[in-house]
């Protein structure tokens, strides 16, 4: 029987596995490598070896209401979209309302963890771990759940570029990017069109002399705002938009989709129209990056052909001279170095894991990944769907396939993302959001079912049919049941909006009699998000 459990990681991924373990019943210890809570979204001034990094000004491309843990809304007032200090007082709120910083040991890197010799029997592990002295010190756990991330060890691809040792400015990663400040009156080429790319080549166009934007394939880049400036995820991410993505041809929806993004800006005319449909891969996410190409203080330019001396040459034979800086915004290689090889089951260009949680080889399943994943949508709500499903397991409430069934379903999943995603040795794997967390729900039994919601609960029903994914719907019934749930679910949106509450203004409302032959005219003074609140309910 499972008993003590070992997180290695205090992110968010590890904040919510430490709180699905007390929830159990478990005991769980907690590793964390740092001196402080939040992983990723824990800002430094410089960089540390084998940890995720982020820059000063960086602000999360999902909204509030749908990044936030399923029992613990993130409140009112905050931002829709927060900076990253705003994410880890959040975090920080969550750890002390349910008491998870006790479970913590600080400054504490794992060094590895192997079966214990009677694994086949036992299915314990042993773990070691190393203080902020140097100091080595073995324990002993029944489980284990890995969430040290994937965004620790910066891929720099210099081989890729020709005659970069011959390069005159200075270049570095993405990893290393804090601000804009030393860029001044320079000229920067950026390398990489994905989210952090993009963020970096808006930013430092503020200060450089130019910035050049270079891509392969391309993107395609949608806006955090959607109509009447609603958060785009609350307005699109719902079970009924993901309900037509299951009728409709996906070519289809990616023209419909594509012909939505071009009417805001051409893409081929900003070149930016990517090789690839737009549901096929996640898109930049970025308001800005349209406009600094309007205006001329990005450009976007092809894949580099080649550096010399202070140039660079672009794949379609145009030259940048006095190129001063390079930024390589090329993404991630991802590593469990602690892991022992057998747990590192390949598949393809992925780490191969049972509906990428469970090692599939083990002979018992007392090892979970949490948080390696990546689709269109936030890790938090998936890492804790994860951890809930993970703790049940530990605690025996439910039980894996066997290990062939699992292998099975790893190539199948293998497969299915080949087909119908873009995915490399960088981005190996990407799944559709509500499809993989009400998968990973129905293993919890915590699924909403809408049949039984229309005919007990109508209004929950309309709510959780054409409102967005959030995570409470995962907390409406079944194991972990939260009795907030349904008011979090109605209330949704009056948070959405309690940021733009910031003065009253006067509102005219037209009533128009069955004649039309009168108008009445009210005038009040109100607080415009209600009546948005309203409107759209």
């Amino acid at each position: 029987m499972v008993r003590t459990v070992a997180v290695i990681g205090a992110g968010p991924s590890g904040l919510t596995s430490i709180k699905s373990c007390l929830d159990e019943g478990l005991e769980p210890t907690c590793f964390e490598s740092s001196d402080d809570i939040g992983g990723l979204w824990k800002f430094k001034e410089v960089s540390e070896p084998n940890r995720a990094s982020i820059y000063r000004s960086l602000t999360i491309n999902i909204s509030k209401e749908m990044m936030c843990f399923s029992d613990f809304p993130i409140p009112a007032d905050y931002p829709n979209y927060m900076h990253h200090s705003r994410i880890l007082q959040y975090f920080r709120l969550y750890a002390e309302h349910f008491k998870l910083l006790q479970h913590i040991h600080f400054q504490t890197s794992v060094r590895s963890v192997r079966q214990r010799p009677d694994f086949s029997h036992s299915g314990q592990w042993e773990v070691v771990t190393e203080n902020r002295e140097g100091q080595e010190k073995r324990h002993m756990f029944d489980s284990v759940i890995v969430c040290s991330g994937h965004y620790s060890y910066p891929h720099l691809p210099l081989k890729d570029f020709s005659g970069i040792e011959s390069f005159e400015g200075k270049y570095f990663h993405s990893w290393d990017y804090k601000g804009p400040e030393d860029l001044h009156g320079k000229r920067v080429v950026v390398i990489g069109i994905g989210n952090s790319g993009g963020d970096i080549a808006v930013e430092s166009s503020r200060v450089a002399e130019q910035v050049y934007l270079s891509t392969r394939r391309g993107a395609w880049v949608i806006r955090v705002l959607s109509d009447n400036g609603l958060p785009v995820d609350m307005k699109y991410n719902t079970r009924f938009v993901h309900i037509l993505f299951q009728l409709l041809p996906v070519n289809w929806l990616s023209w419909f989709g594509e012909k939505k993004l071009n009417a805001m800006y051409d893409h081929t005319m900003y070149a930016l129209k990517p090789k690839h449909r737009l549901f096929s891969t996640i898109p930049v996410i970025n308001d800005e990056l349209p406009n600094k190409i309007l205006t001329g203080g990005v450009m976007v330019k092809p894949n580099v052909q080649q550096i010399r001396g202070s140039s660079v040459v672009f794949e379609d034979g145009s030259v940048v001279d006095k190129v001063d800086v390079i930024v390589f915004a090329t993404g991630y290689n991802y590593d469990f170095p602690f892991l022992p090889p057998n747990v590192m089951h390949k598949s393809g260009h992925r780490l191969g894991l049972y509906k990428h949680v469970f090692p599939p080889t083990l002979e018992h399943p007392t090892m979970a990944v949490v948080g390696f994943i990546h689709a269109l949508g936030a890790i938090m709500p998936q890492a804790e769907m994860q951890s809930r499903w993970v703790t049940r397991v530990f605690k025996g409430h439910k039980k894996l396939p066997s290990n062939q069934a699992m292998l099975k379903a790893v190539e199948c999943d293998t497969k299915d993302m080949d087909k119908n995603y873009i995915v490399s040795k960088l981005v190996p794997l990407q799944v559709d959001f509500v499809s993989y967390m009400d998968d990973i729900a129905g293993e919890v039994g915590v699924r909403p079912s809408l049949a039984w919601l229309f005919f007990t609960d109508y209004p929950l029903f309309k709510r959780v049919l054409w409102g967005p994914v959030t995570a409470y719907q995962y907390r409406i019934t079944g194991p972990g049941k939260w009795s907030g749930a349904r008011r979090a679910i109605f209330t949704q949106f009056e948070r959405m909006f309690q940021p733009f509450k910031t003065r009253q203004v006067t509102y005219l409302l037209y009533i128009h009699t069955e004649d039309a032959s009168k108008i009445f005219v009210f005038k009040m003074n109100v607080h415009w998000y209600r009546i948005g609140y309203y409107t759209m309910m």
